[in-house]
């Protein structure tokens, strides 16, 4: 499936959103997208938020109509991840898996940590820059 993009008002301000479209439709990434791209094989699909080398702390908003990505904002401020030095921003593609969601009232026994009331975040650490809004099919490592 072919999914495009369209970014709303500018960036770094509390206004600017990033909708995904199907077929030039706009969709929620969060109910929309199937969490598989191909089941059998185990291959995921996955909404990037951060690109690789950018640092504004993006987030699909669950709340919002079509559920576009913004930017976390925290005590009235817009939020941005630490550079990993010598690098600037994430040096990896940051994201979410569709259709999916971390309960706050769940304890993980291993951990000890609960979920964030938001969809299961990924990391994708191939070697491409990855546009914001942009739906990549990844393999999970590990369990």
């Amino acid at each position: 499936m072919a999914y495009t993009f369209c970014e709303k008002g500018l960036v770094n301000t509390c206004d600017y959103r990033v909708y995904v479209k199907k077929d030039e439709v706009p969709i929620s990434p969060f109910h929309d997208i199937p969490l598989f791209a191909n089941e059998g094989n185990k291959i995921f699909n996955m909404v990037v938020e951060v690109p690789r080398w950018t640092n504004a702390k993006m987030e699909i908003a669950t709340k919002d109509p079509l559920n576009p990505i913004k930017q976390d904002v925290k005590k009235g401020k817009l939020r941005f991840v630490a550079n990993v030095f010598p690098h600037h921003g994430y040096i990896w593609n940051y994201g979410a898996l569709p259709q999916t969601w971390e309960d706050p009232s769940h304890m993980d026994e291993s951990t000890g940590c609960k979920g964030d009331n938001d969809p299961i975040d990924v990391r994708e650490i191939g070697y491409r820059v990855a546009k914001r809004g942009e739906v990549l099919q990844v393999k999970v490592l590990g369990t």
